[in-house]
């Protein structure tokens, strides 16, 4: 084995390659000289999961199936259309006719483990039957429903049919037959008094949130875009939030020099940030060198997110959808 000196492979090493000094700037030029040139290669085509996420296939909005409930085949449509009927009969009020929660408390159904792991009505048929006197807390209690077997695997082959139809990263079913109002099944007072406890000094009514259920469609999309951190002026970077004030990072070097800008990116081995005049900089990270300081207006409703009850997120919808 040839061992070369580390100053040779520095030399060697093709120069779009090259790991810059911490701090170093990289001018306009150099970076479109180092930029490949020419026609880039023909792009194969994608098989396996990626090529079903990317390309449509009917179900998930658009998409291909990516994840069991869309891969699974549909019962007769006259045993969905049953169970249809069942279900809104026996189980909307408290699980909604949507399936998101009903008036009486119910649990979201769309994000039901036991739901999404059921096949064939195999772990539906007990819970119905038995119902769940003990609930997880915050839940009202579920009676128990002496239906035949028949019925139950029909009313949950009608809920497969619903997830059948989620979005991409499960991102809820829309069901234009449902109307829109159906789906404000909370308490709009509950919701403003949550909203000023947990949302207030991020958010104002007359401010960012001004008129804001004037700006969808229905109540369905309202909640998507709250939930997502859409929606607001002063907080949020995800789909339809906040691009104004997006997350900062100050950046402290081993020499005391401090660095401000947009964060870029940011992983175990290098951070990045683009200052006010475009100038995109790029450290690399050896433990806790240099110190990294991010400043995320977004951090809060992340953190908020997971804690939310069902109940919560019909409260502050129901609430959100009076500012018109």
């Amino acid at each position: 084995m040839i061992t070369l000196p580390v100053a040779v492979l520095a030399q060697t090493q093709p120069a779009a390659f090259r790991i810059p000094d911490p701090g170093q700037r990289i001018p306009a030029n150099v970076r479109s000289q180092n930029s490949p040139t020419g026609t880039p290669p023909t792009q194969q085509p994608q098989t396996g999961r990626g090529a079903a996420q990317g390309r449509g296939g009917g179900q998930g909005q658009g998409r291909g199936p990516n994840f069991p409930q869309q891969q699974r085949p549909l019962a007769d449509a006259a045993v969905v259309t049953r169970g249809k009927g069942l279900y809104e009969a026996n189980c909307a009020a408290c699980h909604g006719i949507d399936l998101r929660g009903g008036q009486q408390g119910g649990p979201n159904l769309l994000r039901s483990q036991t739901l999404l792991s059921d096949k064939a009505g195999e772990l539906i048929i007990p819970i119905v039957r038995g119902g769940r006197p003990t609930p997880p807390e915050g839940m009202p209690p579920m009676p128990p429903f002496p239906f035949p077997d028949d019925d139950i695997k029909a009313i949950a082959e009608y809920l497969h049919s619903v997830l059948k139809q989620a979005g991409r990263q499960g991102r809820p079913p829309v069901d234009e037959t449902v109307p829109p109002e159906k789906i404000l099944v909370g308490d709009a007072n509950a919701g403003q008094a949550f909203f000023n406890a947990k949302c207030g000094s991020c958010h104002s009514t007359t401010g960012d949130l001004q008129r804001i259920a004037s700006r969808v469609a229905d109540p369905r999309e309202l909640q998507n875009l709250w939930l997502s951190g859409g929606g607001g002026g002063r907080g949020g970077r995800g789909r339809g939030g906040n691009e104004g004030r997006p997350a900062t990072a100050v950046i402290t070097t081993a020499s005391g020099s401090r660095v401000e800008g947009r964060l870029a990116r940011i992983d175990d081995f290098i951070v990045s940030i683009v200052q006010d005049d475009g100038t995109r900089r790029t450290f690399v990270r050896n433990g806790s060198e240099p110190k990294v300081e991010i400043r995320d207006p977004s951090s809060a409703h992340r953190a908020l997110v997971p804690t939310l009850a069902d109940s919560d997120m019909h409260n502050v919808t129901a609430y959100l959808w009076t500012l018109k």
